[in-house]
């Protein structure tokens, strides 16, 4: 069994890898759209961004492409008990309000992905249903110029939120019913 990578691709890199496959989709988005999938209990398939995106006449990525990466690396870092688990978004010296855009175009794709993956309430704790729900918030939101640096600290509060919300989902969805089973 070959050793599973711990690193996402950068930011830069799935922008290039979705240029080559011609793809409408910002890098944010397109990770959150895969992390929504398998929080949701979508399974983790070479040929995910035909599932994740609803298109099948995408191709599968080659194994050990950015695109591999990016799935085999968020599947294991949502897996992890040491809450890994990282959103991929711009760069930290990115502008701010680049950043911000990116965080809820990650939450757009959440929401679809984990949607596509047959994602809902019903089998979500309290906890679990409030985090989709601050999720659709957040979402529906559009980023704003404001002071850098309070801007700054709010924003990484918000992406701790959002890692922790995806973690509590996955939780939900994909570990209880899991472990419930393992009981069974």
């Amino acid at each position: 069994m070959s050793e599973v990578p711990n690193e996402l691709p950068t930011y830069g890199e799935i922008a290039a890898a979705s240029r080559g496959w011609d793809l409408a989709i910002e890098p944010a988005e397109l990770h959150g759209a895969l992390c929504g999938w398998l929080a949701a209990g979508g399974e983790d398939l070479t040929a995910w961004p035909a599932r994740v995106l609803a298109d099948d006449e995408l191709p599968v990525p080659a194994s050990g492409s950015d695109l591999d990466r990016l799935r085999t690396v968020s599947a294991a870092q949502l897996e992890d008990r040491s809450f890994a688990f990282e959103l991929l978004l711009p760069e930290a010296g990115a502008p701010t309000v680049e950043r911000a855009g990116a965080l809820l175009d990650w939450c757009r794709g959440f929401l679809g992905g984990f949607g596509l993956a047959g994602g809902n309430e019903s089998g979500l704790s309290e906890e679990g249903r409030e985090a989709l729900q601050d999720l659709a918030r957040l979402a529906q939101a559009a980023p704003e110029d404001g002071d850098e640096e309070e801007d700054q600290d709010a924003l990484a509060e918000i992406e701790e939120y959002v890692r922790v919300a995806v973690l509590l989902l996955h939780g939900d969805c994909v570990l209880g019913p899991r472990h419930r089973k393992r009981l069974n």
